[in-house]
């Protein structure tokens, strides 16, 4: 059955977690769930309660190498802000942006591979590429040359769904959706920092389409100005566990339905046809249908109150005429708390 999935236990690889500030150094943020212990390599960090940045840390640049998603300000190093990533969570200093007293934070956290080995698939060779095959996530970083064509090694073995390179200097967060386009989504690309539609453009991705083992890069700086150090995080569709893809919204209250063949542990959505929100939206801030509350991972705004959609057992459902459901096409990225149908062939319950 197409429900079916390899992985049972989305926790092992993806995890929400919410967590109260306490203003002091050395704050330990151990995952609150009873699944499996996960060391993340991926943590992306917003304060709920107030208008501070996103704060984005991964294993292969580093603890306390701080990217923000929602500006096109360049990488800092900020021992105040997370320190490291432990066995079963990560640690925080006394950064408002990721510890501020009585302040309430989400974070999402992905496991990759750890901090990563060089990949010299492509033209261009990483420093390090942390990949997991499992769960089809991947971190690599490279070195630009200004050269279109070049490719670069992603070490997913399967063909991205979806793509996010951000030099480390100041620069824009580019993405990839495989259904940015009918026919060519590799000749477009849209801003994680900007609520742009998306713009048609070879600088980025060289109008050429990922491949299994490679991703190419157009001449342009935002993904391969010479002598500049960039990251790419890239993603690909597991069955029973993540999928990247679009949707068409219909303007309705009784908004449009997307089928993931999981129950979402989140969900973020962006319209490809004109200028809106970055929405984000998970199992925890809220925990129950209707009131699933959004971040905009475009801007630093505090959560939302609106109850935009609900997260069901095999996808997520629109509830409103507005806004992630006007009628345009919509891109989406989605990872699991649980499969609609386990590994056994044992339906999940519904959220």
């Amino acid at each position: 059955m197409a429900a079916y999935t390899t992985i049972d236990d989305p926790s092992a690889y993806f995890k929400v977690q919410l967590y109260t500030g306490n203003g002091s150094a050395n704050h330990a943020i151990t995952f609150d769930d009873t699944d499996t212990d996960m060391q993340p390599d991926l943590v992306w960090i917003k304060n709920r309660d107030a208008t501070d940045s996103h704060c984005l840390f991964d294993a292969v640049r580093g603890a306390t190498k701080l990217l923000p998603p929602d500006t096109n300000g360049a990488e800092s190093t900020d021992t105040d802000t997370l320190d490291s990533f432990t066995s079963d969570g990560f640690q925080v200093d006394a950064d408002v942006k990721v510890n501020t007293n009585t302040e309430k934070y989400v974070a999402w956290c992905w496991k990759a591979n750890g901090t990563g080995s060089a990949n010299t698939a492509g033209s261009i060779n990483t420093t390090a590429t942390s990949a997991n095959t499992t769960s089809g996530f991947s971190i690599g970083s490279y070195g630009g040359n200004s050269t279109g064509g070049a490719t670069v090694g992603h070490g997913l073995g399967a063909v991205p769904t979806m793509m996010v390179v951000r030099q480390t200097g100041e620069g824009g967060w580019i993405v990839y959706n495989r259904d940015m386009d009918t026919s060519s989504p590799e000749d477009f690309f849209i801003k994680f920092e900007l609520a742009d539609a998306r713009t048609d453009s070879a600088l980025k991705w060289n109008d050429t389409a990922p491949t299994s083992t490679l991703f190419s890069l157009g001449s342009g700086t935002d993904t391969n100005g010479s002598s500049r150090t960039y990251m790419a995080y890239c993603f690909t569709d597991i069955q029973g566990f993540s999928k990247c893809g679009s949707y068409e919204g219909n303007g309705n209250a009784d908004g449009a339905f997307v089928y993931t063949g999981f129950r979402p542990a989140f969900v973020m959505t962006k319209s490809i046809d004109s200028e809106s929100a970055w929405h984000i939206f998970d199992n925890k801030r809220e925990g129950y249908n209707v009131d699933n509350d959004a971040l905009e991972a475009d801007d630093t705004t505090v959560e939302a109150t609106a109850d935009q959609i609900d997260l069901v057992s095999n996808g997520f459902k629109c509830r409103i005429a507005t806004d992630p459901n006007v009628a345009e096409t919509y891109i989406f990225m989605a990872f699991a708390e649980a499969p609609l149908v386990n590994s056994e062939g044992v339906p999940c319950n519904a959220r």
